[in-house]
């Protein structure tokens, strides 16, 4: 029931915009009197019929199984088919190119958006298709809203579900996108330009999306190692450095072999295991870290990898077999799929 008032709202707003409630009671205006008229000229018909006479031959459908007789029936019929026809038409034609014009706003990213708890993709570069089609095969995030701001001049992945937003990363385009509401942000690497000067432009992206939503949990891509520190100076809550991950990967294939394979493997929604973040579970608090392992495998089939230390702001890759697991931690687990939780 609130969704159908807040779209009667929206409705009724937009037919103030256009001015369509002074046509709309102009055709009641007109509708009513076209009933009085034609009972008054034609007191056979009983005030349904009169109401139903009216309605047809306003809409120009014209059954005929009603008609009038006298001349002032008559006159009152032709007044009805100059006057309301016209009016009619004029109401519809408004609504149809409001229509039309809604739609090449949305397809330009011109128009505000309400989506709420969505996924706000920053930048357009040859990984986003990959990185919606990873979003949607992770069951999390799978009917979630996703939202582009780039600078471009229409919506690259119409029809794919995603939502448009023109312009570069401000203020205003972050309004537009209702980022205030998001739950995350993924910034993208711009592909122009020498390294240092793409990577200064999404340190700059990060710092006004932090700026404008400081609580938006934002995940940053950056071309150079070296610029990790300026990402973290710029408040960005997790940064991804290709280049270093590419070298990193060479190396593995390169000295322990199938490695990559598996990590691409963990990394990736769309097929095998993968890898999760959870909530502790009330039967693996104050529990060792060998303890939770055997819990989890056994109960969950999950494996135990890491743990996010809030104690000690840090994760913990492997840790000690004694480590006593705390209920504000986070594990790291790998498993077939999300796991659910309660």
């Amino acid at each position: 029931m609130p969704t159908i008032l807040v779209l009667l709202r929206r409705f009724a707003h937009q037919m103030r915009k256009e001015h369509l409630d002074v046509v709309l009671l102009v055709l009641v205006v007109i509708a009513a009197s076209g009933v009085l008229g034609i009972s008054f000229f034609e007191p056979q018909l009983s005030v349904v019929d009169a109401v139903w006479w009216t309605l047809v031959t306003v809409t120009t459908v014209g059954y005929g199984d009603i008609y009038p007789t006298s001349l002032g029936g008559r006159i009152v019929g032709i007044l009805l088919m100059l006057f309301g026809i016209g009016f009619l038409g004029m109401l519809t034609a408004t609504l149809a190119s409001t229509f039309v014009e809604n739609r090449r706003q949305e397809g330009k990213g011109m128009k505000p958006l309400s989506s709420t708890g969505h996924i706000v993709l920053c930048g357009w570069n040859y990984k986003a298709r990959e990185i919606i089609e990873e979003v949607r095969a992770d069951e999390k995030a799978r009917n979630r809203s996703i939202v582009l701001i780039a600078d471009l001049p229409e919506n690259p992945l119409d029809g794919e579900q995603v939502q448009f937003v023109s312009g570069v990363v401000s203020p205003e385009t972050l309004a537009r996108a209702n980022a205030q509401e998001a739950e995350v942000a993924i910034v993208l690497a711009d592909e122009q330009g020498e390294v240092h000067t793409r990577d200064a432009k999404t340190i700059l992206d990060t710092l006004t999306i932090k700026t404008t939503c400081p609580g938006l949990h934002t995940c940053v891509e950056l071309l150079d190692q070296q610029n990790i520190a300026h990402g973290k100076r710029a408040k960005a809550d997790e940064v991804i450095v290709t280049g270093a991950m590419s070298t990193n990967l060479l190396v593995q294939a390169a000295l322990n072999r199938g490695v990559p394979l598996l990590i691409n493997e963990l990394v990736s929604n769309r097929f095998g295991s993968a890898l999760y973040t959870i909530s502790v579970p009330q039967t693996c608090v104050d529990r060792s870290f060998v303890d939770a392992l055997t819990e989890l495998k056994r109960e969950q089939n999950l494996l135990l990898v890491a743990v996010e230390s809030q104690a000690q702001a840090r994760f913990l890759a492997n840790p000690p077999s004694d480590y006593i697991i705390q209920a504000e931690d986070q594990l790291i687990v790998i498993g077939q799929e999300r796991p659910k939780q309660g």
